[in-house]
């Protein structure tokens, strides 16, 4: 009898810890599968680089654009997009290859044609895209279409005649001495970004990344070596599995030390005057968060997102007729005058 019933308990515990295990390793599986999901819809919402590249080397092929980075994008195929940095879907960013150069690859694939100050602060008015200029623009019309629009962006500054010849030289991408009808429609096209002007007008600053070259408005800029200021940058994956307290030991292992520290923080202040007392008027960082900066192996601070640095002149225009209330009349209020 007690034989009978030791092999009954046997069989019934057995068959509970099958039962247990199976449904833990269901539950394992359910989850991690919605974790995948969730990841991979997550990305090829923000990732677009194929429809991108689609998208410019058709306008290419068809003559409506040029430049230096064309050729390498859409014919030899030694410009490519490799890990996808993208956090929305119209701001497409990858880091990319040219010609066995490390760089950042940047490109707008839709139209922002609202200023939402959560999203986007760079508002582009043409609902076509590259329709400007249209054929038959003389040299000297584009460059008054250049110049009013960098007198509604920077106001009226008295030195606008100079840039608006640097960006004529930064236009002419196969250095031939002419800007052809396809360069000037992707400068006109990337002039409507704040981060491509500002970094054609901080081309010699040091903290400012370098333009790679350009086809339509995408953009190539130099790479940062270290984008993570602080602490160690990880696979979402392996994120999921490690300990909030011990992903903190873990930052301050890989977190720079004090001196560099000092370093990297001389060089911000040092590119808030750079921008706020620029040549060309000044820009105010309506973003200042740490996802923006980066550094190199000397531990100098380098610019890794641009895109929410503002003309002062223009922000004043865009805001100066809305209607605010409560705390984002205060913020706004907050960033036009911070620095004053």
């Amino acid at each position: 009898m007690n034989d009978r019933y030791v092999l009954f308990y046997s069989q019934a515990r057995f068959s509970y810890v099958r039962m247990k295990y199976l449904f833990f390793s269901w539950l394992v599986v359910f989850v991690g599968s919605w974790i995948i999901y969730v990841q991979y819809s997550t990305y090829t919402e923000l990732c677009r680089g194929k429809d991108c590249k689609k998208i410019i080397c058709d306008k290419y092929k068809t003559g409506v654009i040029d430049g230096p980075a064309c050729n390498s994008l859409c014919v030899t195929e030694t410009l490519y997009f490799g890990k996808c940095l993208s956090t929305k879907p119209n701001n497409q960013m990858y880091l990319g290859i040219w010609d066995n150069l490390p760089g950042v690859v940047k490109c707008q694939m839709e139209q922002a044609l609202h200023l939402d100050f959560g999203t986007e602060l760079e508002p582009r008015k043409e609902i076509v895209l590259f329709d400007k200029p249209t054929r038959g623009t003389t040299v000297q019309k584009f460059k008054e279409m250049v110049y009013s629009l960098f007198k509604a962006k920077l106001g009226d500054q008295g030195n606008l005649s100079e840039l608006v010849n640097l960006i004529l030289t930064v236009a002419d991408g196969d250095k031939d001495g002419q800007v052809s009808l396809g360069e000037a429609k992707s400068a006109w096209a990337l002039l409507q970004l704040n981060e491509f002007l500002l970094m054609v007008i901080l081309q010699d600053k040091e903290h400012t990344p370098k333009l790679m070259g350009f086809c339509g408005d995408l953009y190539v800029m130099e790479s940062v070596e270290y984008t993570s200021l602080y602490g160690i940058s990880l696979p979402w994956v392996i994120e999921l599995f490690i300990p909030s307290g011990f992903r903190r030991s873990m930052d301050q292992l890989f977190t720079p030390s004090w001196p560099r520290k000092a370093k990297i923080a001389i060089g911000l202040l040092e590119f808030v005057e750079d921008v706020f007392h620029g040549p060309y008027g000044n820009f105010l960082m309506c973003d200042t968060s740490a996802k923006n900066l980066g550094y190199n192996d000397k531990y100098d601070l380098k610019m890794v997102d641009m895109r929410k640095i503002v003309p002062e002149t223009n922000l004043k225009e865009l805001i100066k007729d809305r209607h605010c209330d409560g705390l984002l009349q205060e913020i706004l209020y907050l960033t036009v005058h911070q620095f004053y």
